[in-house]
């Protein structure tokens, strides 16, 4: 798999909570190892599934002001008013002077972040195909207590109201699906996914 000339060198992807957007970066990670991605700090725990340093970098709230502090986060935001995440710059700018298509997964605040500093960078929007399923996959995977729930819908609603800021929408209705047009939105050509046995040791 490789880029057109002239594809966007940073590709933000973001949409609502529970709209899937690790599971679908943890398969184009998988998949699609020539894609770049970015891994986010947060000050949240870890989910069961997650692993530190894939996932998310997951560090102490005061570590996390002490980047906020040093400039390090190329885009930071508390989300649902509670934990932190940030993009830490000097990933971004090392994967940029090697030569390679970054995709940054990360929240709305974040988005309209990055494209105050980076216009350049191409934006895409990840929506469910529809209210009621988004609803039934944060109340499905069981990690939010109720309250919880019930603050993210409320985010949701205002994160899926921004779509039109963005360049272009993936509805994510089948994850092979949506990650082949998210890889070939940002540029790489012959994007299929490697099975399993294909992939690199």
């Amino acid at each position: 798999m490789s880029a057109v000339p002239g594809s966007p060198a940073v590709t933000v992807l973001a949409g609502p909570t529970s709209v899937g957007k690790s599971t679908l970066s943890r398969f184009i990670r998988t998949h699609y190892p020539e894609v770049h991605f970015s891994v986010s700090a947060t000050t949240r725990p870890p989910r069961p599934s997650e692993v530190d340093g894939v996932d998310y970098h997951f560090i102490e709230p005061a570590r996390f002001d002490e980047l906020v502090a040093q400039g390090a986060f190329l885009e930071w935001a508390t989300v649902h008013g509670t934990h932190r995440y940030g993009t830490l710059r000097s990933t971004v700018d090392a994967a940029l002077a090697a030569g390679k298509l970054v995709l940054l997964e990360i929240d709305l605040q974040g988005a309209r972040q990055v494209r105050a500093t980076m216009p350049e960078a191409q934006f895409v929007f990840l929506a469910p195909p529809s209210w009621e399923d988004l609803v039934s996959r944060l109340v499905g995977r069981g990690t939010e207590s109720e309250e919880e729930q019930q603050r993210r819908l409320e985010t949701a609603k205002i994160e899926l109201a921004a779509e039109q800021e963005f360049d272009v929408s993936i509805i994510n209705d089948e994850l092979d699906r949506a990650a082949a047009e998210l890889v070939a939105r940002m540029g790489f050509t012959h994007a299929s996914p490697q099975s399993e046995g294909q992939l690199p040791k």
